[in-house]
């Protein structure tokens, strides 16, 4: 079984001036596909894996039956797939604000603003590259937390809600090494709040 980058949502350019053109180019059609590429070169030499959806690779990494260096594969080439797949779906040109989700982050961080506050905080101060997220945890409580690399949410028993990722590839050109501006701005181009 192969694979396949789902197509964006929108156009590269339509998350400007938050989200430049180029860099969204780059990253779907360079760094997303080669994610993507060597995920699907493990798969297809594990049968073990024909009937199961990246997600589901994810959920079960540890009991999948095969060797641990394709367990590894799986979760940074894997994880690099699907984290990206959820970090496009998250945004777009127009709002589509779930008031639902709303609600709850206001109960459990206190305002909308707070939880933004907080959760780009966290997400600039990560070390290194990897992700912010917001994800229901295994009792169907949201929490927000950093995964460096492409470690998923998933592996954790963890829903994702929505992700900013903050690896360099996804804001170096427009923002150069301007983590907190990216971030800032990146609220911009999120459908959700």
């Amino acid at each position: 079984m192969k694979f396949t980058l789902p197509p964006l949502p929108y156009a590269f350019d339509a998350l400007e001036p938050y989200l430049d053109a180029e860099t969204m180019e780059i990253h779907y059609t360079k760094h997303h596909q080669a994610y993507l590429d060597k995920f699907n070169a493990v798969v297809g030499k594990c049968e073990e894996l024909e009937s199961k959806s990246p997600e589901d690779m994810l959920r079960d990494l540890h009991n999948l039956p095969i060797e641990e260096s394709d367990k590894m594969i799986i979760k940074n080439q894997g994880g690099g797939f699907v984290n990206h797949n959820i970090y496009w779906q998250s945004m777009g040109p127009a709002r589509e604000v779930n008031q639902k989700l709303v609600e709850e982050i206001n109960g459990v961080f206190g305002s909308v603003e707070s939880f933004k506050d907080s959760f780009t905080k966290m997400s600039v101060s990560h070390f290194a590259s990897g992700w912010g997220w917001l994800v229901r945890d295994k009792d169907g409580k949201l929490k927000a937390y950093t995964l460096p690399n492409q470690d998923s949410p998933l592996t954790l028993g963890h829903e994702p809600i929505f992700c900013v990722d903050v690896w360099e590839h996804a804001y170096y050109l427009k923002y150069r090494n301007k983590r907190q501006e990216f971030v800032e701005e990146w609220w911009k181009a999120l459908k959700l709040l």
